[in-house]
């Protein structure tokens, strides 16, 4: 696999179904929350001799707006709700709302701009990026400081998601994937997926501080502790510790240790859902997942994974 670049693609899908449905559009379904599907068109007025297989087809597998949002790459389920909320986001020229269930025929428009439906489909992608300390996890910013996003390949048709961020001080790996679904899965605490740091920490640590830091301790949004934390030696400013957690607040690893009076020097991801940082994995450069790696994510969330 080596150093990600270029593109792929994945090859073409699409079935039709042969049953037929008496709802001009999913919009007008889901206002009756009823509809006819059978051999013909009785009693709904519809005359089926106009109507696409690609239009039927669409219809029977209708999906969530956020959910078709995200697994077209916009970003992750969660940013798409965002975006339908603050009123971004269009289907057949009427404002969307979150739950909206959408087909293949329905059109939608992000910030004005029609969201790519297509009956092709790319195979999504995943990557690991050695963030540096000094790039910000956001595509745009006001002070100009640079993007990860600058840093990984460019894409044609699809948009790489950041699964979690890593604030700018922070370094290490940072999982980026073109599957919206999979990376609002694992972000989502219910999903518990263990992140893991090394830390280098000033100050005396004691046994009662490490109990403390893995019983729980208060911080601003609600109780918070590691799941484990591992000794790594070290002399004077120069302790390391690698610590877990199963969940990604902002700043939550810093806060932990400063509630307790110890402040960290140096912080840097080392895994991220099983997924380790490669040890020849340069700063600043990037490499697919493996086959087996993919696989793993996927079935850490219970998703189906696309193979073609």
């Amino acid at each position: 696999h080596g150093q990600c670049r270029g593109d792929q693609t994945g090859s073409q899908m699409g079935v039709f179904t042969g049953m037929h449905c008496g709802a001009a559009t999913t919009q007008q379904a889901q206002k009756t929350d009823t509809v006819y599907c059978g051999p013909g068109p009785a009693g709904t007025g519809v005359d089926l001799d106009v109507w696409h297989k690609h239009e039927v087809y669409s219809l029977l597998m209708s999906d969530r707006l956020q959910k078709v949002m995200a697994a077209a790459g916009i970003a992750s389920r969660r940013a798409c709700e965002r975006l339908i909320e603050e009123g971004r986001v269009q289907v057949n020229g009427r404002p969307a709302t979150i739950g909206l269930k959408v087909g293949d025929n329905d059109r939608i428009t992000v910030d004005g701009k029609p969201l790519a439906r297509r009956t092709s489909r790319y195979v999504h992608r995943i990557i690991a990026y050695h963030k540096p300390e000094g790039e910000i996890t956001s595509r745009n910013d006001p002070q100009g400081r640079p993007s990860v996003f600058s840093a990984i390949p460019k894409l044609h048709g699809q948009r790489w998601i950041s699964i979690g961020r890593l604030d700018i001080n922070t370094s290490g790996l940072l999982l980026f994937t073109t599957d919206g679904e999979l990376a609002h899965r694992l972000m989502h605490p219910s999903y518990t997926v263990e992140r893991k740091y090394a830390v280098r920490v000033l100050g005396k640590v004691t046994d009662d501080i490490l109990r403390k830091l893995k019983r729980g301790v208060k911080l601003d949004d609600g109780i918070a502790r590691f799941l484990s934390i591992h000794d790594e030696g070290g002399t004077g400013a120069n302790h390391w510790y690698h610590v877990t957690l199963a969940e990604g607040r902002n700043r939550e690893v810093r806060r932990l240790w400063e509630a307790v009076d110890l402040k960290v020097s140096r912080l840097m991801r080392i895994a991220y859902a099983g997924i380790n940082l490669p040890s020849n994995l340069r700063r600043g450069r990037c490499k697919e997942l493996t086959p087996a790696e993919v696989k793993s994510l996927y079935a850490l969330v219970d998703l189906k994974q696309d193979t073609e």
